[in-house]
């Protein structure tokens, strides 16, 4: 699937075509929120940023033109929560992907803020658009010669007693360490002594959870996860989730048609408002990993750009290639057309 493309013209009046998203994923790549979040609305006035590939490093225009929907993905989101009623006034949709994990004791994330101060941004958010908005991510679970299966449940338990009224959903995904080169080289280059998950833990920790979302009553759901968790109340996740949209945003004409539906008024016909199919599309991500679930998105975020630098991370070659690009961007300031400032 390819987004259509438009003719814009960029600041210094140069004519190029871009890419004109419906469905825009801020960020995989990096926790635009937390760092970017000046940078990404001074992108949306203008109307349009630029993206680098990440494996060839070519310039691609992305318009927001078209932007009906954005899904940020955060580890601290509070600097951006000033912005949200700017995307309300420009009536554009968004969620929240909020990951919420406990690795303080471990240091495995070094530049979060602390859990508490987290769990108060997290509910000040939900508190702001919504609980259904705010989806509680508990990603990656990690195993080290310091965490086990029961210390990641305790983990687990004690954010979660503080979250569950605040969400619907926590979704959570095994690190997959042995796949990622990156991974392993951050995690050795941190002197981490990891093990990888098997199907007796990862089965182990499904129980756990189980046992504990008899309190939380959450659904939850894995990230890109082959093993199938069913029989303890765990499905497969789509965290860009066409589902999500249809409940939250049906009323969104263009986003709706994108998704293939449309929003049927009430009549005499019919006492309530239906989305009905209106053309069968085919929207999985096939850029994404071969068991991912999300539908198509443009995500914006650029590799080497996180400054949360987390042990376990997979966009960050080391941090001082990070250093170096932030120390760019400060300088650049956050009027960049990219979030490497380049």
């Amino acid at each position: 699937m390819n987004w259509e493309k438009l003719n814009i013209k960029t600041e210094n009046g140069e004519n190029v075509e871009a890419q004109a998203p419906v469905v825009i994923s801020a960020s995989r790549s990096t926790d635009i929120p937390a760092f970017y979040s000046d940078w990404f609305i001074n992108r949306l006035e203008k109307g349009y940023l630029v993206w680098k590939n990440p494996f060839n490093q070519k310039p691609l225009y992305v318009t927001f033109d078209n932007a009906r929907l954005i899904v940020f993905w955060s580890k601290n989101p509070n600097p951006i929560i000033k912005h949200l009623d700017y995307l309300d006034d420009k009536k554009l949709n968004y969620y929240f992907q909020f990951t919420l994990n406990d690795y303080v004791k471990e240091n495995l994330e070094p530049n979060v803020p602390s859990v508490e101060s987290r769990i108060e941004t997290f509910i000040k958010l939900s508190e702001k658009i919504g609980k259904e908005k705010v989806i509680w991510r508990f990603d990656p679970l990690i195993l080290t010669d310091k965490i086990g299966v029961n210390e990641l449940l305790n983990k687990v338990e004690r954010i979660g007693n503080e979250l569950y009224q605040y969400t619907n959903k926590l979704v959570f995904s095994f690190a997959d360490i042995g796949v990622y080169k990156k991974v392993q080289s951050n995690l050795n280059r941190g002197n981490i002594k990891y093990s990888e998950f098997d199907n007796v833990s990862m089965n182990e920790f499904a129980n756990g959870l189980k046992e504990l979302n008899q309190k939380w009553q959450l659904e939850i759901g894995t990230c890109a996860e082959r093993i199938d968790l069913a029989k303890y109340g765990i499905v497969h996740n789509k965290c860009i989730d066409d589902e999500l949209m249809k409940r939250l945003f049906y009323d969104d004409i263009k986003l709706m048609e994108f998704l293939g539906y449309e929003l049927k008024k009430a009549d005499l016909f019919n006492a309530t408002e239906e989305l009905v199919p209106i053309k069968k599309r085919n929207l999985k991500d096939k850029g994404q990993r071969e068991l991912c679930g999300c539908i198509f998105s443009k995500d914006i975020g650029e590799y080497n750009t996180c400054l949360h630098l987390c042990e376990y991370c997979y966009a960050n070659t080391s941090k001082k290639v990070v250093l170096d690009n932030y120390n760019r961007i400060k300088v650049n300031g956050q009027t960049s057309e990219t979030t490497t400032g380049k």
